[in-house]
């Protein structure tokens, strides 16, 4: 019989996994740091008085704090409107792409249409295009359909960019329902369209916040159809408003006012994600892992 000595069993794991943790978690704070650090930027920037943003040295911190820039921001343009504009045409364009992306994913999982597969791999392919080459095709239609300073040529333009992604997100999620729903429903009597409305959507809602939120996004941060298919001032959205803010003279930069727009446009979709985050981590870890 073997005797080990008890002062053999003494490690050095606990030295290790302490200095493991602090690099972990260094890395995490850097990775953090570096992500949030131009939006805390814009933050203090916002709250510094004129003399500290153009100060040199630069100073990061504002020893002095005002609310001139939002009040600025507000009393020269018509922000309001602005604001008003982005949630009108982002709203209305991502329950567009979803009243329309449904029911063509549900198609596409479960009807099995004929041509089905090049439907997909059209739908495929159309994701991979960015939204900057349609821009001469989108604005010969919008010439031709006189759609010029109307919310009609962004909602459509927004809707049409956000459908395939719409589509094949919702599609993965109605292919993990089991079927013996669908055979149960028919069973009593609904037919397709109620089906999809009264049992399977509900079904699917981290799926539909999920690719609701991310169309939203992009509709509420778009600037160059934005730009050029809207001239008219009360019908600019934020980016477009916030990018020709000028200052009192041509040769002033107003960076306050700028920092304040951005923060203004920010908040909202910030607040929309906090909000929603518990759908949204569920729209992604389900969409992630199948069955």
């Amino acid at each position: 019989m073997t005797v080990i000595p008890s002062g053999n069993l003494q490690t050095t794991t606990p030295a290790k996994n302490y200095g493991t943790n602090i690099l972990r978690w260094g890395a995490i704070a850097f990775v953090v740091i570096f992500c949030l650090a131009p939006v805390m930027w814009q933050v203090l920037t916002s709250f510094k008085v004129n003399q500290d943003i153009a100060a040199v040295p630069t100073i990061y911190f504002p020893g002095r704090i005002t609310l001139n820039h939002y009040i600025e921001l507000f009393n020269r343009r018509p922000f309001w409107r602005y604001i008003f504009n982005s949630a009108f045409v982002s709203i209305v364009s991502t329950a567009f792409s979803l009243a329309l992306g449904a029911p063509a994913a549900y198609a596409l999982a479960r009807l099995r249409p004929w041509g089905g597969r090049v439907i997909l791999a059209g739908i495929l392919i159309v994701t991979l295009f960015p939204g900057i080459l349609l821009f001469l095709g989108l604005l010969e239609i919008i010439q031709r359909l006189h759609l010029g300073n109307n919310y009609l040529s962004l909602i459509i333009p927004y809707t049409a960019i956000n459908l395939p992604l719409t589509i094949l997100v919702l599609r993965s999620f109605f292919e993990q329902l089991p079927k013996d729903l669908e055979d149960a429903a028919r069973v009593d009597g609904y037919n397709t369209l109620q089906m999809l409305v009264q049992i399977l959507l509900p079904m699917t809602i981290p799926a539909l916040v999920t690719t609701g939120i991310l169309t939203f996004i992009f509709a509420w941060n778009e600037f160059i159809f934005a730009l050029t298919f809207i001239t008219r001032e009360e019908m600019k959205t934020i980016p477009v408003g916030a990018a020709q803010l000028g200052g009192a003279s041509g040769f002033e930069i107003p960076y306050g006012p700028i920092a304040a727009a951005t923060i203004v446009g920010t908040l909202p979709l910030v607040v929309l994600v906090l909000f929603f985050q518990r759908k949204i981590i569920q729209g992604l870890s389900a969409g992630a892992v199948k069955g």
